[in-house]
């Protein structure tokens, strides 16, 4: 019989109450310490109907910090703050993970410690402008990183898991996509490395194995997901040959025995893609979910057609708390407001309604 989207899901150690996935997205909501506000829990709390959130990406260092006001996880009263959230989400009866980042060269040195460069696998310089606390700024050189400082970067990432633990999530999903820092080294545009961590395919997913192997010391790997985007061109990030690279490193990362692949098919900034998404599912034995662009229409298609087990929405989740209720019932969508997408209060963020039969 055909998947179909609302239906229950074991995912790993958990049962989903159905296969829609929220999306993780930025919101630039948190406090200046980064700590979970209280709108964030009402967010949150607000989508637990979905069947898995994946919250938005929360730095697991001060080094990893790339945008104002987004919510950590590398301190004791950070993972206090989250447990809030965590609890809310449950007490709906939702499953949720938090999505473990660091940002590498996309951050700003307004952003870093003593005004610090940020760092990198190699010194190239991305294009365009960082989010900074005094507005957009242009992004700088950055320190490409001493082979022995790696370990470090693999530690901040274990340190952020065992928060995660500690904050009461259900697991994590580790931040391989989007041009941050495991990324950058995967990706032979932005990695030109010689030593041990760059050069051939072997080497540009050592620091993910290591990162992979850290963090299942904290979780079971089937409470572990991986997210990539082999061809998103979002933070000047670019590959020779993503079909090959990118097979290759996601049938080594399927050993690991994770909790599900998540990945963005196409690139987001182009709307185009060459990747044949179909043969890197192929690579990767457990669960995998499909992201970028689906509605209700074409979620449903691409699960029938065994394409994918999970889908993840983005905009859809953002702007219907009660998204799955709106398509599970065909009932009419709200309109997305743009302009509230990053940092703000609670327009745009908390104020979107539930729909009411009234309206109709």
């Amino acid at each position: 019989m055909a998947a179909d989207l609302f239906e229950k899901f074991n995912l790993g150690n958990i049962e989903l109450s159905n296969r829609m996935v929220m999306a993780p997205m930025t919101r630039n909501r948190a406090n200046e310490n980064g700590e979970v506000t209280e709108m964030m829990v009402t967010y949150y709390q607000q989508r637990a109907s979905a069947g898995l959130i994946i919250a938005e990406s929360s730095p697991v260092s001060a080094q990893g910090i790339g945008y104002p006001m987004t919510p950590n996880i590398f301190s004791e009263p950070q993972a206090k703050s989250w447990k809030k959230l965590t609890d809310a989400v449950h007490a709906e009866g939702g499953r949720i993970f938090i999505q473990l980042q660091h940002c590498g060269r996309i951050s700003h040195p307004s952003m870093q410690a003593g005004g610090a460069l940020p760092v990198a696998p190699s010194a190239i310089k991305p294009s365009g402008q960082a989010v900074t606390y005094q507005g957009m700024q242009d992004f700088v050189e950055p320190r490409a990183l001493e082979t022995s400082e790696i370990s470090q970067i693999v530690a901040q990432f274990k340190q952020g898991a065992i928060l995660a633990k500690q904050a009461g999530f259900d697991g994590v999903e580790v931040h391989g996509a989007n041009g941050y820092i495991i990324d950058q080294f995967l990706r032979d545009g932005s990695n030109q490395r010689d030593d041990a961590y760059g050069g051939n395919v072997q080497n540009r997913l050592r620091l993910l194995s290591e990162i992979l192997d850290a963090v299942c010391t904290v979780w079971p790997a089937k409470s572990v997901g991986l997210r990539l985007t082999p061809e998103n061109s979002y933070n000047d990030m670019r590959d020779s040959d993503p079909q090959t690279h990118f097979e290759y490193f996601i049938e080594q990362v399927s050993s690991f025995g994770l909790c599900y692949l998540h990945v963005l098919e196409g690139d987001m900034m182009t709307k185009t893609s060459s990747v044949d998404y179909g043969a890197l599912r192929g690579k990767f034995s457990g669960p995998y979910i499909a992201n970028n662009g689906y509605d209700l229409e074409k979620a449903q298609k691409s699960l029938q057609d065994q394409n994918a087990d999970l889908i993840a929405f983005g905009l859809p989740f953002l702007a219907n708390p009660d998204l799955v209720r709106r398509y599970k019932d065909k009932l009419p969508l709200n309109e997305v407001d743009h302009s509230t997408f990053y940092g703000g209060n609670e327009r745009g963020f908390t104020d979107y309604p539930f729909y009411h039969s009234e309206e109709v």
